[in-house]
């Protein structure tokens, strides 16, 4: 049994999504193409037997994208379902370096939470199957479904270099992968915006209207070269239209010369999209000047 383990956990960005109208249940269903990127944030967890109390799981949070969580987060939710499902009884210890921002829509506390448990399923050789870590997104987050798949996928969502992508549906329980592209770069950019989702929703449903870019399937898409790409983001728009920060990033990034530009999730990161990695690292150079931007 291993005493202590450090894992990244990647961002994502979404390449469409179609937001569809509110449930009786509160939620929404989506449609979008999740893919992973290569800006991680880094989970060390260690097992503590001096804890007061059991499942006590105690969260610190550091690094340039650092923020004060809240006591009921995504890494409370996800330990306490562990907990209940397995048995457990030990207390931990979990450290979060973050560079992913908060209120990015780059899902970077599902994926942590995500990471967090495949961690204690590897310390305390718990051996979970797809199904548990499905009950356990259940009680964290609908993203939190994506990070779990990428987890038994051959790529695993822990990697650097490789991508995972999948078609997800549903309120985000839906998830089906795709065979990821790996032949373009990424830019992203930060508004320097907080978008809380209940906003960001709360706003699709007042505009009313949603771009749905045709009947064409998103999948289908993918597989088109990226300049012909079409996919449009429901949260584009209203989002936007409440941060003017977000359309400058947008207007920056489609006058750069990307083949691709949209908002990833409900905001508020900016993503240009280039076949050219030249160009891609081009652009970034130029645009960092007045916006922080990554490479991925």
């Amino acid at each position: 049994m291993r005493k202590g383990l450090t894992v990244s956990a990647p961002a994502k960005i979404n390449l469409g999504l179609r937001v569809f109208p509110r449930r009786d249940d509160g939620y929404h269903d989506i449609e979008s193409i999740f893919t992973t990127v290569a800006l991680c944030d880094f989970v060390t967890v260690e097992l503590c037997d001096g804890l007061d109390e059991k499942n006590t799981c105690v969260v610190d949070c550091v690094g340039e994208r650092s923020i004060q969580l809240p006591d009921d987060n995504t890494f409370s939710r996800a330990y306490k379902a562990f907990c209940v499902l397995t048995g457990n009884d030990r207390g931990v210890h979990v450290v979060v370096d973050k560079k992913i921002p908060a209120g990015g829509g780059l899902g970077g506390g599902s994926s942590d939470s995500s990471s967090f448990i495949k961690s204690i399923d590897t310390m305390l050789d718990t051996r979970l199957t797809e199904s548990d870590f499905d009950k356990i997104s259940a009680q964290v987050g609908s993203d939190v479904y994506f990070f779990s798949k990428a987890q038994f996928s051959e790529i695993g969502a822990g990697s650097m270099e490789k991508r995972f992508a999948a078609l997800v549906g549903g309120r985000g329980e839906r998830v089906s992968p795709l065979e990821p592209r790996n032949d373009f770069s990424v830019l992203l950019v930060f508004p320097g915006e907080t978008v809380p989702t209940p906003m960001a929703y709360g706003l699709v449903d007042m505009a009313g209207t949603r771009q749905r870019g045709g009947d064409e399937s998103l999948a289908e898409i993918y597989g088109r070269p990226v300049r012909d790409w079409t996919f449009v983001n429901d949260f584009t728009v209203p989002v936007g239209q409440k941060f003017p920060r977000i359309l400058n990033a947008l207007d920056a990034v489609k006058t750069s010369g990307a083949d691709f530009v949209d908002m990833s999730g409900s905001g508020s990161t900016v993503f240009g999209v280039f076949e050219d990695r030249d160009r891609a690292e081009f652009v970034k150079g130029r645009l960092e000047r007045d916006w922080r931007t990554v490479l991925v």
